[in-house]
């Protein structure tokens, strides 16, 4: 197979790049190709021959998949653009919830930690982040809800009030200091 991929490799990763080049800038054509030569490594078996249209076909998924991910990278910063500004001048609390969500999540195993965020941040859809987990729908979901369960359970945890201190407690005056009377119903 080695062999057999290099072959494949030197014989059309230029007509990848090319195709890649006229439909996006440089950086994002080198990315094109890499992807589309690491799915042709998985899938070498299936590769057709002739080699090439296959090859193109996948680089045009991946460019696709490029410009979905630019186009919702693009719309979440417009909406933080467009976002009104918190009305307090002070920025602790967001601080501190930034903090307590970044320990919560760090406080999950790295395989519930990647199902959250292939949803919130990737904005896949749960058959989408299974996929991209390579397992099945109902694994995921339940890796899912373990995940938000703790999540949920260390943030609630975090944000719990501090007791507040205690009043001290202040030692009874002997019966000499306070009087006959004082100490007659401290004797009760």
């Amino acid at each position: 197979m080695p062999g057999g991929f290099e072959r494949l490799f030197h014989a059309h990763a230029d007509a990848v790049l090319a195709y890649a080049l006229r439909r996006s800038d440089s950086d994002t054509a080198q990315e094109v190709v890499s992807e589309t030569f690491a799915v042709a490594w998985r899938r070498f078996s299936e590769v057709p021959d002739p080699a090439l249209p296959w090859l193109l076909g996948v680089a045009r998924r991946v460019l696709a998949n490029s410009r979905r991910s630019s186009s919702r990278q693009r719309a979440l910063a417009l909406r933080l653009v467009e976002e009104p500004a918190p009305a307090t001048g002070d920025p602790t609390g967001e601080v501190d919830a930034r903090i307590s969500v970044r320990t919560a999540l760090e406080s999950l195993s790295p395989a519930e930690r990647e199902a959250i965020e292939l949803l919130a941040w990737e904005d896949l859809s749960p058959s989408e982040a299974a996929e991209v987990l390579g397992c099945s729908r109902a694994v995921f979901s339940v890796r899912l809800h373990r995940a938000r369960r703790r999540l949920r359970r260390h943030l609630t945890a975090s944000l719990e009030p501090m007791e507040p201190p205690s009043t001290p407690v202040t030692p009874s005056a002997s019966p000499a200091e306070t009087g006959p009377a004082t100490a007659a119903r401290e004797a009760r």
